[in-house]
């Protein structure tokens, strides 16, 4: 199988297209896979480090106004149309399969008026724009969450698949969830929030927390931490300023980024996170409870609809960032953390929107859309 993902922009993008790549490599080994991207975004890192080619386009998002800036990106987002087919006509792909960004758009119409069968991945509950363009023109459209569905009345055909994602169930034993706690650095006795906004972390989360362990707010739980790289520096220097030593703080664990995702929230009781499609997938697979903070400036609002999927069966809670201060935030982890049955009820709720077998979901459509075309 040749294979064409485009994929740019963000992780939420670009690694469900990796993830489709694996597994399309894991079922046939002679596979032919290239990555069409820009050479502004994560792309140019990810892909490479993953074993893919990557090739380039000048290719822009276009906003919804009239400047010489969006005149220009119009320009060589049409233009990158005929150099998408140039990349086709040489690579001579079975499939390409966009999995969300503005790059989908000129990769998508070259793939189409080349008559090569095309799918897209949506991750989010709530389209993006290229997406809702790009539906009706598309073989099939692979959705995340079901909510999306209704967000696409003009797809051709709509396929509910689930994300991929690096989390997978498993059941880690009481034994190796009590080592974990160990070596989070915290103890047995209470229960445990993951706290953590991204790989850059997130500020107005940061700030709230901050305040909770300079209040002493969290006497009755354990905080996990995830600050992000380049915010553990500066929250290291706000406690220093309140006598606080990042390293000695009760109840409290901080580190600027957590490697063993996986292992570690498997341990935790409650998550404290922002709302991406990628996160909201594997806290689901992971079973836990989660109180979403959505990122209030996420291309049309998509955080909160990704939050509202869990909320909706009762296995998670919103609060806005723009409502978000340690007073409410400590109120909502107490409310949950410390009732043992809503804990349980939530964390089972997470099933109801966990959908099985999502690489083989996707990997089956593309060869329906290949066969169809045939």
């Amino acid at each position: 199988m040749r294979v064409v993902i485009a994929a740019a922009g963000t992780g939420g993008h670009i690694n469900p297209g990796i993830a489709i790549a694996n597994k399309i490599k894991s079922m046939e080994k002679d596979s032919e896979i290239i990555f069409v991207g820009t050479s502004r975004g994560l792309e140019v890192d990810l892909v490479p480090r993953a074993g893919y080619a990557l090739k380039t386009l000048r290719a822009y998002g276009i906003e919804r106004k009239l400047t010489l800036q969006n005149i220009k990106n119009l320009y060589y987002t049409i233009k990158s149309i005929k150099e998408a087919k140039k990349l086709m006509q040489e690579f001579k792909p079975d499939v390409v399969i966009g999995t969300g960004g503005y790059i989908c758009m000129p990769v998508i119409i070259a793939a189409n008026q080349m008559k090569i069968p095309t799918l897209l991945h949506e991750s989010n509950a709530f389209p993006g724009v290229s997406v809702k363009l790009l539906s009706k023109k598309v073989n099939t459209v692979l959705l995340g969450f079901e909510d999306a569905k209704e967000r696409l009345p003009k797809a051709k055909r709509i396929v509910v698949t689930g994300n991929p994602t690096k989390i997978k169930k498993q059941a880690f034993s009481n034994a190796q969830k009590s080592q974990f706690i160990q070596q989070m650095g915290l103890s047995q006795g209470k229960p445990i929030v993951l706290v953590f906004g991204g790989s850059q972390g997130a500020e107005s989360i940061n700030k709230s927390f901050t305040h909770i362990i300079e209040k002493q707010k969290n006497k009755e739980y354990q905080i996990m931490w995830a600050a992000g790289p380049a915010q553990y520096e500066m929250i290291k220097q706000k406690l220093q300023e309140a006598h606080i030593n990042i390293e000695q703080i009760e109840n409290v664990k901080i580190v600027p980024y957590i490697y063993n995702m996986e292992e570690v929230i498997s341990a935790v009781d409650l998550v404290v996170c922002r709302s991406g499609a990628m996160t909201i997938t594997e806290i689901a697979i992971a079973g836990k409870p989660a109180i979403f903070i959505p990122f209030p400036y996420a291309t049309e609002n998509h955080q909160e609809y990704n939050a509202k999927v869990l909320e909706k069966v009762g296995a998670a809670k919103i609060i806005l960032d723009k409502d978000l201060n340690e007073e409410l935030l400590h109120h909502t982890i107490e409310k949950i953390i410390l009732n043992p049955s809503q804990l349980e009820t939530m964390s089972k709720n997470t099933s109801k929107v966990v959908i099985d077998n999502v690489e083989e979901n996707i990997y089956s459509e593309v060869k329906k859309a290949i066969k169809q075309e045939r």
